[in-house]
């Protein structure tokens, strides 16, 4: 397998093809935003913004443009992206909504602590990228708020009957320890060390299941195996 020129493939691909479609496609001009909805030629056939997507496009052309090449139609696809999820992506107290109408009026709760984990990242590329201390405290504040509420992740809005069957989730401790390390300029490094140590206990230790030989996706409080479609 010649890896030099699949290297090329993937990499003309993203350049030419990915990007392009994604900066003249997605981009809301008039509200901010971007349109994540997309038929295959670009067609917009749902205008809801979803703050999981809308962080990930920030993170994307902004780590683009740190790591890859300083375009400027990268840092302005970011940063106007940035700027509708900081005037609309969350409660005034870095609560983060999951879905949003296209002018950016809340639609759904902050319910999902996935939202906030996406803003986070987002937030912390973008201010690399700006150098803009706003940015960077937004970041570091949603990652607050997301240790503050790891416990109890969808706090009010959790569906299950408590007491029954209660779980915990990998999804969590997974992306905890990639967010730490995205956000890592903006927090002290002994809650940094203190918070990757506490995910990799947890992984490798209570989610993985020598005895199977995989990693579970839910375990009990206790961190056992829950003989149930959950587990």
């Amino acid at each position: 397998m010649d890896f030099k020129r699949l290297a090329e493939q993937y990499k003309t691909e993203l350049l030419d093809g990915v990007l392009p479609f994604w900066l003249e496609k997605s981009q809301d001009r008039e509200f901010g935003g971007y349109f994540t909805c997309l038929d295959r030629d670009g067609s917009v056939y749902d205008t809801d913004k979803f703050i999981w997507l809308q962080g990930r496009e920030v993170w994307m052309f902004a780590m683009l443009y740190n790591k890859v090449e300083r375009r400027p139609e990268w840092l302005e696809c970011a940063v106007q992206g940035a700027e509708f999820l900081r005037k609309y992506g969350h409660d005034g107290n870095y609560n983060w909504y999951f879905a949003l109408t296209r002018e950016g009026r809340p639609l759904v709760q902050p319910y999902n602590i996935f939202s906030y984990t996406f803003a986070a990242m987002a937030f912390a590329q973008v201010a690399v990228a700006t150098g803009s201390d706003e940015y960077a405290l937004i970041a570091k504040r949603t990652f607050d708020r997301i240790l503050e509420k790891r416990a109890n992740p969808k706090g009010e809005w959790c569906k299950a009957y408590p007491g029954t069957r209660s779980l915990k989730s990998f999804a969590l401790p997974m992306i905890l320890c990639n967010m730490a390390l995205e956000i890592e300029p903006m927090i002290d490094k002994q809650l940094l060390a203190d918070t990757i140590g506490e995910c990799l206990h947890e992984v490798m230790e209570v989610f993985y299941r020598e005895e199977l030989g995989l990693i579970v996706e839910n375990v009990t409080e206790d961190g056992q195996l829950s003989d149930t479609f959950e587990g």
